[in-house]
């Protein structure tokens, strides 16, 4: 057994950021320089739990692990338990790397104790999501998620953030509607079943499952709830304008780790307490995907806002993560877990990156910007990087798991892998003219007097740029540890069909 085995890794992990947001409003108000040491030292201190939590995964092990489990709500059968398998691990990881770098790349010019201070509740709550083993556990964390990233919007966005804001709250609060109905149906009809009351997640997942129409219903509740926060076509409205309107640091946490909810979820619950409404209804949820994947594309392209732009590609890309997840196929589904982290590591830099050129030029107006790589070589170098990883080129971490979506959906669902297959070439075509618009040319007065990158954005940007490459040249690094709980997911699905 591991040593770190008989700690509580996982509640620390939770405890930490929040411990953190209380230090940091205990703070002066008069330090702001205090504020944000004591910030990122926290998210330091998560990162480092998290990497002790990943040296002592023990990769051939499909199940759960560091499981924690304590009494909460005894009359209603709610548990705090929590604990890790191959799906969950490198999310957990992900988000403990991205914090502490949306914290240390954009600097915050008004108020930056209360945003470091929900920026750590949001981490809290994401890292929170992805531990529970308990069905309305999770629904607690996933809807903590909500009020921070709320105020970090209407707070420190940009014009227009007050409405984004809002509607992000009100989209994904309706989501969240049916996901308390479904968790609640579930657990008392468990109940009916078995007499005992528990929203434990692998109780029902391996208990008796309702049968007929109602399993349906079910799984359509919690299915709507994810497909909202992924977001799926066509309740994908709220996105753009929040990624539009939101702090760079905020971007890249809705990006990076806030979406992957939706698609974990649909993974972790949809899948595993669904296998036969999700089997059956995949065809209905490819399709959402593949038009999510060929529209977001599409959209994309007709961008004249640099971030905005991006912010349609992530519609695009969560797309493949879907239709990677519906096909049921044990090389589909690690590719779509594969690349929930491969998009939070590259969407996250892009949109620091685009941060990054927006506080030297004051826009984002692809017709404003021009000849940028003559005045800042180093930033399009990285640009390039980031910008061929998520197109997919091979070599580059955005590569492996598209072709794994691509390869297993093609086995389980053809028309549709065939259909999304699109979306690649259409990638490459809005990824590579936005480029050529902003970094080639001869550049105007203004973009031929913008700064490079200094020593510290660059060290921010370093740990994303060697995954994106590390993960591309040498994915078993990732893959050893998804496809055991994969394989078991799979086999699941199977037998409870």
């Amino acid at each position: 057994m591991h040593p770190a085995a008989s700690f509580p890794l996982l509640s620390a992990l939770i405890a930490v950021p929040i411990i953190g947001a209380i230090a940091v409003a205990l703070t002066s108000s008069r330090r702001a320089d205090l504020a944000k040491v004591v910030g990122v030292s926290t998210t330091v201190v998560v990162a480092a739990v998290a990497g002790v939590l990943a040296s002592g995964f023990e990769i051939a092990d499909p199940g759960f692990q560091f499981v924690s489990e304590h009494v909460w709500i005894e009359a209603l059968g709610i548990s705090w338990k929590l604990g890790v398998d191959g799906i969950s691990l490198l999310l957990v990881v992900l988000t403990a790397l991205l914090f502490p770098i949306a914290l240390l790349g954009p600097k915050v010019v008004r108020n930056n104790k209360s945003y470091i201070a929900w920026m750590l509740i949001l981490e809290a709550g994401c890292l929170g999501s992805f531990l529970a083993l308990d069905v309305f556990l999770f629904f607690v964390f996933f809807e903590v998620v909500l009020v921070p990233m709320y105020f970090l919007i209407a707070g420190w966005g940009h014009e227009d953030r007050e409405r984004a804001a809002m509607k992000f709250f009100l989209f994904t609060l309706a989501g969240s509607a049916f996901l308390l109905v479904g968790v609640l149906a579930l657990g008392f009809l468990h109940r009916v079943e078995t007499g005992i009351l528990t929203f434990d997640l692998v109780a029902l997942a391996e208990g008796p499952v309702p049968g007929g129409p109602g399993a349906y219903w079910l799984f359509a509740a919690f299915a709507i709830a994810f497909a909202v926060k992924t977001p799926i076509f066509p309740v994908h409205t709220w996105l753009p304008d929040a990624h539009t309107q939101a702090s760079t640091g905020g971007s890249v946490i809705l990006a990076g780790v806030l979406l992957k909810l939706g698609t974990y979820g649909l993974v972790r619950f949809g899948l595993y307490l669904f296998p036969e409404p999700a089997a059956d209804l995949a065809p209905v949820l490819l399709s959402l995907a593949v038009v999510g994947v060929t529209y977001g594309a599409v959209v994309a392209a007709m961008q004249s806002d640099l971030k905005r732009l991006v912010a349609y590609s992530s519609v695009a890309h969560l797309g493949f993560i879907v239709m990677g997840t519906f096909a049921v196929e044990g090389r589909a589904l690690s590719g779509s877990v594969l690349q929930m982290v491969n998009h939070g590591l590259s969407t996250g830099a892009l949109f620091l990156l685009v941060g990054m050129i927006d506080s030297r030029r004051h826009t984002r107006a692809i017709g404003e910007l021009g000849g940028l790589q003559r005045a800042a070589p180093v930033l399009a170098a990285i640009f390039t990087v980031v910008m061929l990883s998520s197109i997919g080129v091979p070599g580059l971490n955005g590569f492996v798991g598209e072709f794994l979506i691509l390869v297993g959906t093609f086995m389980t669902h053809r028309w549709w892998a065939v259909v999304a297959t699109a979306g690649v070439v259409l990638a490459a075509v809005y990824l590579l003219w936005a480029y050529q618009r902003v970094f080639h040319g001869e550049p105007s007065a203004e973009n031929a007097s913008v700064r490079d990158l200094d020593w510290r954005e660059a060290a921010v940007l370093a740990p994303l740029v060697v995954l994106i490459v590390l993960l591309g040249v040498y994915p078993k690094v990732a893959l050893d540890r998804i496809e055991p709980s994969v394989e078991r997911l799979v086999e699941h699905v199977e037998e409870r069909r």
